[in-house]
């Protein structure tokens, strides 16, 4: 019998899964953190705000009441913004049942310590429920995915047979689940990749060029797998689907956020312009000031994090941004 899943977060993310999981005939509730927001949702079988235009499956269901939601799941997916994991696990927990499956899906650091969504859910949730951790990342654009484009993406978990099982649940013909025991890698991957993206929006911002594009690509990819390496994961995550097949995605798609918001600073807005005209979250912004932190705590080199957390926070200004990095003392590739 297919385990049901509950789905914490009416995101545009959270819905996507909800969605692409009830097509294929597993039982899905998704929570709503109020009762008028879950009756919103049900009468119009739809999430207005994020999804307009897809209609809920009939085995998709709406709730507010948490044991309603949670307590008959065996998979639990939380998909809300880094910000907001905490606060929504302490929420549910004392609903969760035990040997119960706890699924990540949010590409984000927890300020402002930079710890991992894995860390948090440790944090909060009693030893029983270690086990059953995992992480969900991977070049997956949810409105990619909610067309039935194909995708691939990869299930992390320090338990080999809990990963085994969220896979078996969340593949479909069109969404193809990897497995990896390389947690930290495959959550610093998703985290840090969206830095780069920023970086990459902006590029094409102010048309550098595909030359150009491809260099900073190519040398974020080295700086983030350094980081993460320091961090305690494989360096052979950062070349596989939650690193470079995530990185490709997000630096080059016009649906990335991250894409959008480093676009947005090349015309010359500030971030906070940017933020305030946005209904998602740029996860990749919060990412800048965790990277930095934990690149002088490891002692690793990440000029581009550096820059870019010095155009966010500090006034640099794109063209000086530019000048610094490529005024970079000459140095080997590898």
């Amino acid at each position: 019998m297919t385990k049901s899943v509950a789905v914490i977060g009416t995101t545009t993310w959270g819905t996507t899964l909800g969605i692409v999981l009830a097509h294929h005939n597993v039982p899905v509730c998704l929570l709503a953190r109020t009762k008028s927001e879950a009756n919103g949702l049900e009468s119009n079988r739809r999430n207005l705000r994020f999804l307009p235009d897809v209609p809920f499956p009939p085995g998709l269901k709406v709730a507010s009441d948490r044991e309603e939601a949670i307590t008959p799941a065996g998979l639990v997916i939380l998909a809300v913004p880094s910000h907001q994991l905490r606060h929504n696990i302490r929420t549910i927990r004392d609903s969760l049942s035990t040997g119960a499956i706890i699924v990540s899906a949010t590409k984000g650091l927890e300020l402002p310590g930079g710890e991992r969504m894995s860390q948090v859910l440790e944090d909060e949730l009693p030893p029983e429920f270690h086990a059953g951790i995992c992480a969900l990342s991977g070049p997956n654009l949810a409105h990619e995915i909610i067309q039935g484009k194909i995708a691939s993406t990869v299930i992390a978990g320090r338990d080999p047979k809990k990963a085994s099982e969220a896979q078996s649940i969340l593949m479909t013909s069109s969404f193809r689940v990897y497995t990896s025991d390389d947690i930290v890698g495959v959550e610093l991957a998703g985290a840090l990749k969206n830095i780069i993206a920023l970086g990459a929006g902006i590029g094409d911002g102010m048309d550098a060029g595909d030359n150009a594009k491809s260099s900073f690509i190519t040398r974020g990819l080295a700086e983030i797998t350094r980081l993460g390496v320091a961090a305690g994961a494989s360096p052979m995550t950062f070349s596989g689907l939650a690193g470079l097949g995530d990185l490709i995605a997000t630096c080059n798609s016009k649906l990335s956020r991250n894409h959008y918001v480093g676009e947005q600073l090349a015309l010359g807005r500030t971030w906070p312009e940017i933020e305030s005209s946005m209904d998602n979250v740029a996860e990749g912004v919060n990412a800048t000031k965790a990277a930095v932190g934990m690149a002088t705590q490891l002692d690793v080199e990440m000029p581009i994090a550096q820059t870019t957390h010095r155009v966010l926070f500090e006034g640099l200004s794109i063209r000086e941004a530019v000048a610094e990095l490529m005024g970079r003392p000459p140095r080997s590739e590898h």
